[in-house]
């Protein structure tokens, strides 16, 4: 943690010392279209500059409720440091809760290149029966896609072809459920609710499964979310407690089954650090 504090200390000088402007945190009025808003959320993540000093600067835990990762994203618009893709996936959320009618939805890949593995991360968006994609990558065709895509098939397709032109093959697709628009929300996001081995499929099962999933985001649309607690809460403590027969509690049934096979321990929270 010091290691970090310094590392921090010394890029915010470092900054001061060249005068590089500090991105805004950029204003979205109702008045202008959805495009141009995540147009704008896109910019101001892209101005923030891609994290490349090998030291994360902020703790992303995924196991941690809503409102303590939005807590997080408001310290990235203070501090205004290079992030990092899963970063840029939380701040992303912040940026655009205010857009009730874009849903968000966690997107990751796993790729294979010269007999090693590499992850990704993208917040995927969905409005007016088109998607897109909002992110950070040292690859400028492999974060931001704007919502011009028909189907989450055809979205995965242009990320798939970004891979293919570094030599990299896409292994499996991770595709979490929407994400509330409830910054004081105590819900965890959910991550992976499909988990699909692109490699093992033909393209008509790929395209069969990423309908089926969007069917799914469809229908917890439909369903009405439990309101979230007053929010009073000590600064050190986490989520809070939930009990076994808490509606905010998800059983093993409510989550489709996964094309793969799963096993083995849960994989590293900050997953995220070697990819394209």
């Amino acid at each position: 943690m010091m290691m970090v504090m310094m590392m921090m200390m010394m890029v915010m000088i470092a900054l001061l010392c060249l005068q590089i402007p500090v991105p805004s945190v950029p204003t979205l009025p109702a008045s202008i279209s959805v495009p141009q808003r995540l147009e704008a959320v896109q910019r101001y993540i892209r101005d923030l500059q891609y994290n490349h000093t090998g030291t994360q600067f902020f703790e992303i835990k995924k196991s941690r409720p809503l409102t303590a990762l939005m807590d997080i994203a408001k310290e990235m618009t203070r501090e205004s440091l290079p992030i990092k893709c899963l970063e840029a996936v939380i701040l992303g959320i912040y940026l655009t809760n205010s857009m009730p009618s874009v849903e968000r939805f966690p997107l990751s890949f796993k790729t294979q290149f010269s007999g090693s593995h590499f992850r990704h991360i993208v917040l995927g968006v969905h409005s007016g029966g088109r998607f897109g994609a909002l992110g950070i990558s040292r690859r400028q065709d492999l974060m931001y896609k704007p919502l011009e895509f028909r189907t989450l098939s055809d979205l995965l397709q242009e990320f798939q072809a970004a891979y293919r032109g570094y030599w990299h093959t896409l292994c499996k697709v991770k595709i979490g459920h929407y994400v509330s628009h409830d910054p004081h929300s105590v819900e965890q996001i959910e991550w992976k609710h499909s988990v699909l081995d692109v490699d093992k499929l033909s393209n008509a099962e790929l395209r069969k499964e990423l309908e089926r999933h969007t069917r799914d985001m469809r229908l917890k649309i439909g369903k009405a979310a439990p309101p979230s607690p007053p929010r009073d809460r000590r600064k050190d403590v986490g989520s809070p407690l939930r009990n076994p027969g808490s509606p905010m509690r998800k059983s093993q049934s409510d989550r489709r089954p996964s094309v793969e096979k799963r096993a083995g321990p849960a994989a590293d929270l900050n997953g995220y650090q070697i990819r394209v």
